[in-house]
């Protein structure tokens, strides 16, 4: 965090916040006249307004040498085709997976219902509404700032406390579009967090004040700049100052994937001369800078959301695995099946797929969703899952005297496991097809075997919980093989 609040100043221009530059990016019209509005329509159809008149002639010619009647029939098709283009040009309402402000904004509508949906069961002293509260606060205030006017500019690093200095910054950059400028306090040389607040995290361009050389707090900060947000380093030098030298020096020690766009100032130098390059990029490429910031935010807060998301399904998923893992091995115990059976019966009939389809908002039918568990299923016996998992769990069954008699308890452990490792790769599968109507059953087959090993690597990082959890069963089983079941 920054050392103090932000101080935020905001910048008056010659014109009102509400002019055409940046609120709407269209000047206003006058109302046109019947020629006028002639006018752009003959500019967009007379291609194909002479096209159709070069056609009719020709077709009445052919007509004529052929005394039949296409000249008539041209028109009949001609007439069809207008009314088929009409009528496949109707309003094209905003798509949820659109890449613009009101896409990204329909996206994060989208994900916070699910949270709803998810979060509806919590206990009631959980602290899940409050959470739910400032989602949509967050939400709120993001819609505010994509229709907000105006450019927003930050100022930080060593920035000079004289009120001149500033005065002048601020006349410098002062342009047709309305300006406001957040000045930060001097950025700490040690935190804990490295993380840019708000507003500065969210403004359009980040205007970095450096004075040479270049120190660690310093990399550490323009290190820790959301990607993508535009960045100006202004170095400020003493009188007599080398320039050249100062760039290159800095050119050398930023990381490279930082593209650098740098202006120097010396202390008692003009500062509008020093800042004439940043002006011009704001009044040439104010809108453009505008519109990419608000995409920046909304793109990345649909990223932190569903990473939040995600981890909230997975703490879903782990207690239906453990939930269904001892409901399959019970059932295995009772009426054992060879393996490949065994491992349909643990994950493509059922038990998991509707409740994980309901997790990730998947809309596949049950169809669909079982298919692609079985192509899951098999690529687990073709990476040879069962014969892994069944090795490693004799030892298991030998701490447990009692149920070693159980001839199919090696069996049904291992379907646990494997109900374990395949419904992990399904969740996997699930939240890379998030958005997509239907599985795409070729390459999930080709992407299984990679899917599945992944899946296994990670649950084996588990596996003495696993384990515990299996000598709880197997006591249960030595008291009574059906408790597990029931329970």
């Amino acid at each position: 965090m920054l050392a103090g609040p932000a101080l935020t100043s905001p910048l008056p221009t010659g014109r009102s916040s509400t002019g055409l530059a940046i609120r709407s990016g269209v000047e206003p019209q006058p109302v046109l006249s019947g020629l006028g509005l002639a006018v752009p329509v003959l500019q967009r159809w007379w291609p194909a307004a002479a096209a159709v008149v070069a056609g009719s002639v020709a077709i009445d010619a052919v007509g004529h040498l052929l005394h039949l009647p296409l000249m008539a029939a041209g028109a009949g098709a001609a007439g069809l085709l207008l009314v088929w283009t009409w009528r496949r040009a109707p309003a094209d309402p905003i798509s949820s997976r659109s890449t613009d402000a009101a896409g990204w904004l329909q996206r994060l509508e989208r994900l916070l219902t699910q949270f709803d949906q998810l979060e509806a069961d919590l206990p009631d002293d959980s602290d899940a509404p409050l959470v739910a509260l400032a989602r949509r606060e967050r939400l709120e205030q993001l819609r505010l700032q994509v229709t907000a006017p105006g450019l927003q500019l930050a100022v930080v690093g060593a920035v000079p406390a004289l009120v001149p200095w500033r005065d002048a910054v601020a006349s410098s950059l002062q342009g047709a579009a309305a300006l406001t400028l957040h000045w930060s306090r001097p950025l700490p040389s040690a935190t804990g967090s490295w993380h840019w607040p708000e507003p500065f995290a969210s403004c359009d361009l980040l205007l970095y004040c450096l004075r040479p050389p270049l120190l660690a707090s310093d990399l550490r900060w323009l290190q820790a700049l959301p990607a993508g947000q535009p960045l100006w380093i202004l170095l400020l030098l003493p009188p007599g100052g080398d320039a050249t030298l100062a760039e290159r020096e800095l050119r050398h020690q930023v990381p490279a994937e930082r593209t650098l766009q740098l202006l120097c100032l010396q202390d008692g130098g003009a500062v509008d001369a020093a800042l004439q390059p940043l002006a011009a990029q704001l009044v040439r490429e104010g809108r453009q800078l505008r519109r990419q910031c608000r995409e920046r935010c909304l793109a990345d807060q649909h990223r932190r959301w569903q990473a939040d998301l995600e981890t909230l399904r997975r703490s879903r998923l782990r207690v239906l695995q453990q939930r269904t893992q001892w409901i399959v091995a019970a059932a295995v115990v009772v009426a054992p099946l060879p393996s490949l059976d065994l491992l349909v019966l643990a994950v493509a009939n059922g038990l998991m797929v509707r409740e994980m389809a309901r997790l990730w908002d998947c809309p596949w039918s049950a169809d669909q969703l079982r298919a692609t568990a079985l192509e899951l299923a098999r690529a687990s016996l073709t990476l040879g899952l069962v014969e892994w998992t069944g090795q490693s769990l004799a030892a298991v069954v030998k701490w447990h005297g009692a149920t070693w008699l159980l001839g199919s308890t090696v069996q049904a452990l291992s379907a646990a496991y494997l109900t374990r490792v395949v419904s992990h790769a399904m969740a996997d599968t699930l939240a890379r097809s998030a958005g997509v109507a239907e599985p795409d059953l070729e390459r999930i087959r080709r992407e299984a075997p990679l899917l599945v090993a992944q899946a296994a690597e990670r649950e084996r990082l588990d596996w003495q919980a696993f384990v515990q959890q299996g000598r709880r069963w197997l006591s249960e089983q030595a008291a009574g093989p059906l408790t597990s079941a029931s329970a």
